[in-house]
């Protein structure tokens, strides 16, 4: 079962049915405030998913059971794919911050610069566009150790994209399941084979 973990964001159903579409797994969509990490241990997903949504990534209201399931990775055993408030989470989780953006970023498609090896980019060329809405970003200040820089905003060298340097925890500051972002379902694909 993959689980995803809808922050209350109107991208989550793209993201199931993305997901849905390549493979015969089932899909779970849970509110990040409707599950406990007690229920997610019993449920053993092969794959969780942390969406979007509106808010803050240090806020528990606005992020849920989501910090500790980042906290729990080891144990649950499961590749974590967080999308932007997802991604900005991970950066959170693990000691660093989600600060203002430069120049706050909604329904526009930018150049990604691939910056190291990641599953999640298998097979795709060293650029690609991608869509982004966010006005916050994970602070390349505080970004902990364990953490890598795997993309990044072609213009202004922002994070867009990180993963732990140990477990399969990967994040994705842009939106992969966007129309604006064409290789978004390959992205996705990539990521069911983490």
């Amino acid at each position: 079962m993959i689980v995803i973990v809808d922050n209350y964001d109107s991208f989550t159903f793209n993201l199931y049915q993305m997901l849905q579409m390549q493979t015969a797994e089932e899909v779970v969509v849970v509110r990040n405030d409707a599950v406990n990490l007690a229920t997610l241990r019993d449920w053993r997903p092969t794959r969780i998913v942390l969406s979007p949504g509106p808010g803050r990534p240090d806020n528990p209201r606005d992020f849920g059971v989501c910090r500790d399931i980042l906290l729990a990775a080891t144990e649950l055993a499961a590749p974590i794919l967080g999308v932007c408030l997802g991604h900005q989470g991970i950066a959170v989780a693990y000691g660093g911050r989600a600060v203002q953006a430069p120049r706050i970023v909604h329904g526009k498609a930018s150049e990604m610069v691939i910056t190291a090896d990641s599953p999640l980019f298998d097979g795709l060329p060293p650029r690609f566009a991608a869509m982004r809405y966010h006005s916050l970003v994970a602070d390349e200040a505080t970004l902990p150790d364990c953490l890598m820089v795997t993309a990044r905003d072609a213009v202004e060298g922002i994070i867009m994209a990180l993963q732990h340097r140990d477990w399969p925890v990967y994040g994705v500051q842009f939106h992969p399941e966007s129309i604006g972002t064409p290789l978004g379902q390959r992205i996705l694909a990539n990521f069911l084979r983490c």
